[in-house]
């Protein structure tokens, strides 16, 4: 009976995860595909006007291309396009997945943000970026940052 019960806990507590609105507030099916430069980054040639862009899990990077499969391929083609606000290299690392949202473009109907985690030289704090390899949107540096220079 204990089984059971806790079995039934466990299914409604993974169903009740995932809204069955998204939260996302920058999705744009209508934005250009992304390209890809000759140092396998992705063109980026707008710089976000608003500070939650990127910083905020409701205005995650939207960084689908071609498809899913390639989660961490896509994401570090935007992250190493970027650099510090005065033009320094910057390392990033993976932190977390989080934020369930529904999709159309995963084969579960559900997609989820990975979290990373920038740091420079001369950085008094490490910043916090949402990315989001599911949905399309334009395509910008966050502010803060800029991009690097080759």
């Amino acid at each position: 009976m204990k089984k059971i019960a806790f079995f039934i806990v466990l299914l409604i507590s993974a169903t009740s995860c995932i809204s069955t609105k998204s939260t996302l507030k920058n999705v744009d099916d209508n934005a250009p595909d992304l390209i890809l430069k000759k140092d396998n980054t992705f063109v980026i040639t707008q710089f976000a006007k608003d500070k939650k862009y990127g910083y905020d899990p409701d205005y995650p990077v939207n960084l689908f291309f071609q498809n899913t499969n390639s989660e961490t391929l896509n994401e570090s083609r935007f992250l190493n396009a970027l650099a510090g606000p005065s033009g320094e290299k910057i390392t990033y690392t993976k932190l977390e997945t989080c934020c369930p949202f529904p999709t159309k473009r995963s084969n579960m109907g559900a997609g989820f943000l990975n979290v990373y985690e920038l740091k420079w030289d001369g950085q008094k704090k490490p910043i916090k970026l949402y990315l989001n390899i599911y949905e399309k949107g334009i395509l910008m540096v966050p502010m803060g940052l800029r991009l690097k220079q080759n």
